[in-house]
């Protein structure tokens, strides 16, 4: 048995909060410098010339990317040989959220009650999603979410009739909708079968991929790549100015689902896809 202490726990978060809301992830970064090589829309060139400054001035000055420092969402890998001291897991957690939204100066978006609001004011509670996996070690992945992009995502419970087509034209149909909302270019993640819940957690998680990865199964690899065209081909482009670039990514997760159902949600994410991993 490992231990590994509440105090640990924190100040890891708290310095995951600062850095990804500062740092662009290199793959993002990456893909937008290709989206910018290939774009023959000046206004869609101007766009992705301003972003990629804005997250280098981020970068070099240690300020936030975006003024939406997003909802703090968390997935654990915890190692059933982990043994948690010093306090509770989830209480070390928020604490890190807290400490590193206020010490970090990132702005503090989470309201108490999704009806009659009222802002906690320190970001919290985060949004925790955890695994029991062999080892004596704990992964963190923090992911904070921005909801002008998490407010185009959408979810449907498609019937195994409407097939493959069903599918990419409900993914399509979404980014459409969103047109420039979301703040292009976007990262779209995608989650099919499961439950109602299942689904939605799988989109989310498809977009913690590194951006130009493919699917492990040749068919749904090929699937990333028809829905990235279409969407692509959609003319939404940087902001919503037009262009080539609508998304720089596409990527697909599947889980097994029941004989009457197809669950498929859509998890749209904007050019600032926020993402950091450390384990102790």
């Amino acid at each position: 048995m490992r231990e590994i202490t509440a105090e640990q726990i924190i100040q890891t978060v708290r310095d995951m909060c600062i850095e990804a809301n500062c740092n662009l992830n290199a793959d993002v970064h990456c893909a937008l410098k290709q989206g910018l090589a290939r774009e023959t829309n000046e206004t869609a060139k101007s766009m992705l010339t301003d972003i990629l400054k804005n997250a280098e001035i981020a970068k070099e000055e240690q300020i936030p990317i975006c003024q939406d420092t997003g909802m703090a969402v968390f997935f654990l890998k915890l190692g059933q040989e982990v043994h948690i001291t010093g306090g509770l897991l989830t209480d070390a957690i928020n604490e890190g959220v807290r400490k590193g939204y206020a010490e970090g100066y990132l702005r503090k978006s989470v309201v108490a009650d999704p009806i009659r609001r009222g802002n906690t004011g320190d970001n919290t509670p985060a949004v925790i999603h955890t695994e029991i996996v062999p080892g004596d070690r704990l992964e963190i992945e923090l992911a904070p979410k921005g909801f002008g992009s998490e407010n185009m995502s959408r979810i449907k419970m498609l019937k195994p009739s409407e097939g493959l087509e069903g599918i990419i034209d409900f993914v399509v149909e979404t980014v459409r909708i969103a047109g420039g909302n979301p703040c292009p270019p976007l990262v779209v993640g995608v989650g099919i079968g499961g439950t109602f819940e299942k689904c939605a957690l799988l989109a989310k998680s498809a977009l913690l991929r590194e951006i130009g990865s493919q699917n492990p199964d040749p068919y749904y690899a090929e699937l990333e790549k028809t829905l990235l065209e279409k969407i692509n081909g959609l003319d939404i482009g940087p902001q919503g100015f037009g262009g080539v670039t609508t998304a720089l990514g596409v990527q697909v997760e599947t889980f097994p689902t029941h004989i009457a159902g197809m669950p498929c949600a859509v998890n749209i994410s904007c050019h600032v896809t926020r993402h950091v991993s450390k384990i102790l």
